[in-house]
């Protein structure tokens, strides 16, 4: 349902490497999980320190676009930071969604630093049995 392969994804790894944490300016991608449950997709993005007010989610076509910001929390000003690891700024994460996914009734529900898409699989695109139906009267041939 979902491209499975990113030719990128090994080169951004590195890039982010040596680039160091995302900023505001170039996001970062987000870690995420992608399976089919019954008739849905179900998409999960980890997120943990966002709120729900910062996270976007955006269709056009079939491009999913999840964009979420995590800001720095105010401090007093007689806060002095000693170690600060967890990354600050924006992630961004596009998926390709396959034409079989009903785009226009897609839940989206955010929870403990997951967000979760549950995407409904179109009505088009489910299995269906099709009957043969076939001649039952019996025809004589004379010459």
């Amino acid at each position: 349902m979902l491209m499975r392969t990113d030719p990128f994804r090994e080169l951004d790894r590195l890039t982010q490497q040596l680039m160091g944490p995302a900023t505001w300016s170039r996001p970062s991608p987000m870690p995420m999980d992608a399976y089919r449950e019954g008739d849905e997709y179900v998409v999960a993005f980890d997120l943990p320190g966002v709120t729900a007010d910062a996270i976007d989610i955006d269709v056009e076509r079939n491009m999913l676009t999840v964009k979420a910001e995590r800001r720095p929390t105010a401090k007093a000003d007689d806060v002095q930071m000693e170690l600060s690891e967890r990354p600050l700024g924006a992630f961004s994460r596009q998926i390709v969604l396959a034409d079989t996914l009903d785009t226009e009734r897609i839940d989206a529900h955010y929870e403990a630093g997951v967000l979760t898409l549950r995407i409904p699989i179109a009505e088009r695109a489910k299995r269906r049995r099709i009957a043969v139906g076939g001649d039952t009267g019996r025809k004589e041939i004379s010459g």
